[in-house]
């Protein structure tokens, strides 16, 4: 895989066999987001389970202390009163089956987090088959289906994120923007890293957390020592 010149100069600052502390690795990744956008900061987890087995799902969401640094665009399903609540508290897009057709009809995906009141939960539930392979579709385990629209949607504005397994027990998070600097990037990944540990199903044997990294979106990855978590 062809990697560029930056890339490179980046990478001989890290050595790939030894687990930086977190504080000396967030360091390592800011020193390397060298891009001339500001670079987003992503946690790899990888988990001691099988995603396979229904009892060993690691999944939930949490405010991020710090926030993300993006500004998030929240699609809410709703109706009557709770439309209004949703537009107060700053949805970008509110509405019921006209939204379900533009979506289906048009391809249409302008919109980073999708929420829903649970009395519409019987027309979104026609968007699983594309909602979900884009991990978009609401559920009550990310807070995302629930009658209090209006907190759903502060929280994703204030900075929520959802974690959740991929297919290879991998829980893949942003935590910041590499403008944060190691500091804030620190807070919001001990307030990541300590949500999961809590999610630890108690089907789980053996070592939890078999490895973690951070890396910014252009630059390589640091491996954590993670034998305090």
């Amino acid at each position: 895989m062809f990697r560029g010149k930056k890339y490179q100069d980046s990478a001989k600052l890290i050595d790939r066999s030894v687990q930086y502390e977190v504080p000396e690795a967030l360091g390592l990744v800011c020193k390397t987001a060298t891009a001339k956008f500001d670079e987003t900061v992503e946690v790899h987890i990888k988990l001691g389970v099988d995603s396979r087995h229904a009892d060993q799902q690691v999944r939930g969401a949490i405010v991020l202390p710090n926030g993300t640094g993006k500004t998030r665009r929240v699609l809410v399903f709703a109706k009557d009163a709770k439309v209004d609540e949703a537009k107060e508290a700053g949805a970008d897009y509110v509405g019921g089956m006209e939204l379900v057709e533009k979506i289906t009809k048009e391809n249409w995906f302008d919109f980073d987090v999708v929420v829903a009141s649970p009395d519409m939960m019987g027309i979104v539930g026609r968007l699983g088959k594309v909602l979900g392979p884009k991990g978009l579709m609401p559920s009550p385990k990310a807070g995302t289906v629930t009658p209090n629209v209006a907190q759903a949607v502060n929280e994703v504005k204030a900075g929520k994120i959802e974690y959740r397994l991929d297919k290879t027990n991998i829980i893949h998070c942003p935590i910041g923007k590499a403008s944060f600097g190691p500091e804030k990037l620190q807070e919001n990944f001990d307030a990541l890293i300590g949500a999961v540990v809590k999610a630890k199903p108690a089907a789980a044997k053996g070592q939890y957390i078999r490895s973690c990294t951070l890396a910014s979106t252009m630059g390589p990855g640091v491996r954590v020592n993670t034998a305090k978590y």
